[in-house]
Protein backbone atom coordinates (compact mmCIF):
# COMPACT_ATOMS: atom_id res chain seq x y z
CA UNK A 1 0.00 0.00 0.00
CA UNK A 2 1.75 3.08 -1.20
CA UNK A 3 1.22 6.67 1.02
CA UNK A 4 -0.51 9.52 -0.56
CA UNK A 5 1.36 12.89 -0.67
CA UNK A 6 -1.11 15.41 1.49
CA UNK A 7 -1.66 18.20 -0.49
CA UNK A 8 -1.51 21.20 1.88
CA UNK A 9 -1.28 25.28 1.61
CA UNK A 10 1.16 26.80 4.00
CA UNK A 11 0.09 30.41 5.02
CA UNK A 12 1.88 32.91 7.19
CA UNK A 13 -0.42 34.94 9.61
CA UNK A 14 -0.87 36.26 13.06
CA UNK A 15 -2.25 35.09 16.61
CA UNK A 16 -5.33 37.87 17.51
CA UNK A 17 -7.06 35.06 19.58
CA UNK A 18 -7.17 32.13 21.04
CA UNK A 19 -9.14 29.81 23.85
CA UNK A 20 -7.73 27.12 25.18
CA UNK A 21 -6.23 25.00 22.61
CA UNK A 22 -8.13 26.80 19.60
CA UNK A 23 -5.85 30.00 18.48
CA UNK A 24 -7.55 32.48 15.72
CA UNK A 25 -4.82 33.27 12.99
CA UNK A 26 -5.32 36.23 10.99
CA UNK A 27 -3.45 35.78 7.43
CA UNK A 28 -1.27 38.52 6.66
CA UNK A 29 -1.97 38.72 2.63
CA UNK A 30 -5.58 37.85 2.46
CA UNK A 31 -7.09 39.37 6.29
CA UNK A 32 -8.79 35.93 6.02
CA UNK A 33 -9.12 34.57 9.47
CA UNK A 34 -8.31 31.15 10.41
CA UNK A 35 -9.23 28.85 13.18
CA UNK A 36 -5.78 26.24 14.26
CA UNK A 37 -4.61 23.78 16.71
CA UNK A 38 -1.28 23.31 17.31
CA UNK A 39 0.44 20.37 15.52
CA UNK A 40 2.19 17.45 17.18
CA UNK A 41 5.93 18.91 17.44
CA UNK A 42 5.01 22.49 19.15
CA UNK A 43 3.30 20.44 21.76
CA UNK A 44 5.84 17.92 22.00
CA UNK A 45 8.78 21.10 22.35
CA UNK A 46 6.38 22.97 24.70
CA UNK A 47 6.48 26.25 22.17
CA UNK A 48 4.18 28.81 23.72
CA UNK A 49 1.66 30.14 21.16
CA UNK A 50 0.67 33.87 22.58
CA UNK A 51 -1.29 36.86 20.87
CA UNK A 52 0.92 38.58 18.91
CA UNK A 53 3.40 35.85 17.82
CA UNK A 54 3.61 35.62 13.64
CA UNK A 55 3.27 31.61 12.89
CA UNK A 56 2.93 29.52 9.90
CA UNK A 57 -0.01 27.39 9.12
CA UNK A 58 -1.19 24.36 6.91
CA UNK A 59 -4.49 23.92 5.67
CA UNK A 60 -6.48 22.06 3.34
CA UNK A 61 -7.09 22.93 -0.31
CA UNK A 62 -10.45 21.80 0.47
CA UNK A 63 -11.34 23.85 3.82
CA UNK A 64 -9.68 26.58 4.14
CA UNK A 65 -11.06 27.92 7.55
CA UNK A 66 -9.50 25.47 9.98
CA UNK A 67 -6.04 24.70 9.97
CA UNK A 68 -2.35 23.62 12.31
CA UNK A 69 0.25 26.23 13.33
CA UNK A 70 3.13 24.45 11.91
CA UNK A 71 5.85 26.90 12.96
CA UNK A 72 6.39 30.07 15.40
CA UNK A 73 8.93 33.05 13.99
CA UNK A 74 11.09 34.04 16.67
CA UNK A 75 11.05 37.51 17.82
CA UNK A 76 14.44 39.23 16.89
CA UNK A 77 15.15 42.65 18.05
Amino acid sequence: MEHMERDRIELVGEVIDHNKDIFLVKIDKTNQQISCTLSGKIRKNQIRVLVGDKVQVEASPYDTSKGRIMLRYSKKS
